[in-house]
């Protein structure tokens, strides 16, 4: 029977016992009238009651209080919005990892890659990147456990572990005959977010990848080292791809552009969600030009800093239109080891615009251009990156007008 008839049939016969029940008591209490309906708060709890005593006495396999409790909590806040969740003792430390900004572990970015789990880069410095793990290498095996496609996230819990021990990896490697053998000793490891290269013509080009505790630092050590010799002309900051991340960092990174003025603005019901964001002096470019490239990935704080770039005036953006999410969550630690992350308020560009299923639109399109930004990629080779290079050059000259044609084939 289908599932949209099971759900009338249960509520039918609901409807039909509750009438049953009230017939009944105004029988036996005519000489008094009946009570008004209980409040909200006691209907709710009661159906809820309702329904685990079904499901513990009559569901096909039996279901624990415990699983029940965590399959209503999930429910709960799946049914608020695409950004509420309750997070699991596992899921809110990956959350606390990629917050941070450090992790017990190799040291290597990895990626899925043509149903392969490939290295994207070992981290400078850490255990991988000292026993020569390279950019390219293929993931085999994890402690003589072969590594499976599409399983990318349980390659990377199990590459992590406590500092000290140990975990042995193999890979294999172009031009190599016979797979390579590492092993590695795990250690605190520093995930950066931030990757630069130099252009042609004294430009620079700034990829985030998202925004966690330690990307502001990371970017400001990636521009000094960018200007070390001079000045830059010009900047392209790369924001394809990036989902966003802790709020408070990527307003940072806005700020590292603007010398005053509004960043951020959000609205919400209590005191704390409600709040207004401003721009420091100081502008770590020292008023070069800036393209912003942006695409249908780039979300959250990456549309802060999108948008408040754009509203003051300070960037260009370049690419597509980006995913729209404007709202803020929060993350409320709980008992053993869980977390609830709320979404508590709706932001807004110092424009006053909400982007919130809207998206932030570029000021030039390059629709054709942009494309998911692969992994491996050198910047120069990027046609997005190069259009926008191009653009920084022409303003140089006095003319944007040339970059317009850059999606035409």
């Amino acid at each position: 029977m289908p599932k949209g008839i099971h759900t009338l049939f249960a509520v039918a016969a609901g409807a039909l016992l509750g009438a049953g029940v009230m017939l009944a008591y105004g029988v036996s209490a005519n000489r008094e009238p009946p009570p008004g309906p209980p409040p909200a708060q006691a209907r709710a709890a009661s159906l809820l009651d309702e329904v685990a005593r079904h499901v513990r006495s009559e569901y096909v396999d039996a279901v624990s209080g415990d699983q029940l409790d965590l399959a209503a909590v999930d429910g709960m806040i799946a049914s608020l919005d695409p950004h509420s969740a309750f997070l699991d003792p596992a899921e809110y430390e990956a959350m606390r990892v990629s917050t941070s900004g450090h992790y017990s572990g190799v040291g290597i970015e990895v990626a899925e890659q043509d149903g392969r789990i490939v290295v994207v880069t070992p981290i400078e410095g850490s255990p991988a990147d000292r026993a020569g793990v390279q950019a390219g290498d293929v993931l085999l095996e994890i402690d003589g456990q072969p590594v499976e496609a599409g399983r990318l996230d349980d390659a990377i819990e199990r590459m992590r572990g406590f500092v000290g021990s140990s975990v042995r990896l193999v890979v294999g490697r172009a031009g190599e005959p016979e797979p390579l053998q590492f092993a590695l000793e795990r250690s605190d490891v520093h995930v950066r977010t931030v990757r630069s290269e130099s252009l042609p013509g004294r430009y620079g080009y700034v990829r985030i990848t998202h925004f966690n505790d330690a990307t502001p630092g990371d970017l400001g050590q990636q521009l000094s080292a960018l200007q070390a010799d001079a000045p830059l002309a010009g900047l392209v900051l790369d924001l394809r791809g990036n989902p966003g991340g802790v709020l408070e960092s990527a307003v940072r990174v806005a700020d590292d552009f603007l010398v005053s003025g509004v960043i951020v603005r959000a609205d919400g019901r209590t005191a704390d969600a409600r709040f207004e964001m401003l721009a420091t002096d100081g502008d770590l470019l020292r008023q070069a030009p800036l393209v912003v490239l942006i695409d249908r990935g780039s979300a959250s704080g990456a549309e802060i800093v999108a948008g408040a770039l754009r509203d003051h005036g300070r960037a260009t953006l370049m690419g597509e239109r980006t995913f729209g999410k404007g709202s803020v969550q929060t993350v409320m630690p709980l008992r053993d080891g869980q977390a609830l992350k709320l979404t508590t308020s709706r932001y807004f560009t110092p424009s006053g615009a909400s982007i919130h299923d809207r998206g932030i639109e570029p000021d030039v399109s390059l629709a054709r251009l942009v494309q998911p930004v692969p992994a491996l990629r050198d910047a120069q080779q990027d046609p997005a990156v190069q259009a926008a290079l191009q653009y920084l050059r022409d303003r140089s000259l006095g003319s944007g007008t040339q970059v317009a044609l850059a999606g035409k084939p």
